[in-house]
């Protein structure tokens, strides 16, 4: 078997075999098919396509690529969440405490950020004394015990998919449904899910810009997690403007605390009960939405799940004491306000835009190596569908950088304000499984 023959079958349009997909990753991994060969074949994916599966065959080919993770000494179904990522994202932080809560096992392995999109473990590292490296031993541990438990993607875990997104990110080759698809569930796979609900963003500020690609990607990775025996659903959920108020490390774990506390904004709220009450149903715990999502609602109005979150905190390590009073959590040294310059209502909010401007600000990293500021980010004070007036306050931007001219005036251009308000609010478009 030769990489050249390969290439040239799939360039031609035509379907590769399992063995032929395991030759061509397991080549990679081990330096035995150079880069050049490797482009060659992305490339012809790209414009060729896979069928479903060759996908299903490359996702386990980069799952075999590492280490895989064995959760079956834990007791019951465990239940985990990925999101594709996006502005203000902080849902992983609600949902992980709300479904333990109910009982079910979430063992979440999570990732860092990188680009206007932020990572969960960036985010708990603003939590004193938070361990985001567990060993296996004391994962399994805590899931058994407490119903949950949170680390960090190992760098054993699918070094073919690590090694594919580089060379992808320097041909072009990025937005490929099917790359895009074996990337996130290969992740999944390896990391022991059994059971998975996606949280696929589209809108501004997320990888997918339109409805349409997003229920094409959604429903590749649905069928890949079901043919692979992981039940998996997906909800597409909007990303046209930050989810919730705060952006930045610190700025979301405070919000995270206001949404179980029965406080956090509408979108934020909704999505996550959303997420959280199909988490509950492939759990076991309820059969029907509405009743499942009600009684996650409960759990937020009686103080459970926020009790969760505490001992969540406490169990790896951290302190809960911000908790009651967010002036322990990191401060920034300047925080800025943006002010309108007209009236009217806020029509749209270009959510990568915002990102950007956090990311400038010390809230992200531009490269895998950057040190993230967990006291940056920004406060949106006006969101879609308020009313301002002329130099009233749009958002507050924190960071530890004197000048940030540059952020501020790319935020402020992110706001579209128009004298009438012509746009439907919607934060769940549809869900696959």
């Amino acid at each position: 078997m030769r990489a050249y023959d390969l290439i040239l079958k799939k360039r031609n349009g035509k379907i590769l075999e399992k063995e032929e997909i395991d030759f061509f990753i397991n080549g990679f991994v081990n330096n035995e098919i150079p880069d050049y060969q490797v482009s060659a074949l992305l490339m012809a994916i790209y414009f060729n396509g896979l069928t479903k599966r060759e996908t299903i065959d490359l996702t386990m080919a980069i799952v075999n690529s590492g280490d895989i993770i064995d959760l079956s000494e834990i007791q019951g179904i465990t239940v985990d969440k990925h999101s594709t990522g996006g502005v203000g994202d902080k849902i992983s932080l609600v949902v992980l405490p709300l479904v333990s809560s109910l009982g079910i096992p979430v063992a979440k392995i999570s990732g860092r950020g990188l680009g206007h999109t932020g990572g969960t473990i960036d985010k708990l590292e603003s939590i004193e004394g938070f361990k985001t490296q567990l060993s296996k031993e004391k994962f399994v541990a805590n899931v058994n015990k407490y119903k949950m438990a949170i680390t960090s993607q190992s760098a054993d875990i699918t070094p073919g998919d690590r090694k594919l997104y580089a060379l992808r990110d320097v041909t072009a080759t990025v937005d490929s449904i099917p790359l895009i698809a074996s990337s996130i569930m290969s992740k999944k796979i390896a990391s022991g899910a059994m059971r998975i609900v996606l949280d696929v963003k589209v809108g501004s500020g997320a990888f997918l810009k339109t409805i349409d690609e997003a229920k094409e990607l959604a429903r590749l990775m649905v069928d890949i997690g079901n043919g692979l025996n992981r039940k998996t659903f997906a909800v597409i959920t909007d990303m046209n403007q930050p989810l919730g108020y705060e952006v930045g490390n610190a700025n979301e774990i405070k919000e995270a605390v206001k949404v179980l506390s029965g406080q956090g904004a509408v979108d934020e709220t909704t999505v996550a009960l959303t997420i959280a009450s199909y988490m509950a149903i492939l759990g076991g715990a309820f059969d029907n939405f509405d009743i499942a999502y009600r009684n996650l609602q409960d759990l937020i109005l009686s103080g459970t799940a926020l009790n969760k979150f505490k001992e969540l905190i406490v169990i790896q390590g951290g302190r809960p004491d911000f908790i009651d009073d967010f002036n322990l959590l990191p401060q920034s040294k300047y925080n800025i306000s943006v002010k309108s310059d007209e009236e009217g209502y806020v029509n749209s909010i270009n959510a990568e835009k915002v990102g950007l401007a956090a990311m400038m600000l010390g809230a992200g990293r531009k490269t895998k190596n950057d040190l993230i500021d967990h006291s940056a980010g920004i406060t949106m004070i006006k969101k879609v569908g308020d009313r301002g007036e002329k130099n009233e306050e749009l958002c507050i931007l924190h960071t530890n950088f004197l000048n940030s001219s540059e952020a501020a005036h790319i935020i402020k251009k992110s706001y579209v304000i128009e004298k009438e308000f012509n746009k439907k609010m919607q934060y769940i478009y549809d869900i696959i499984q």
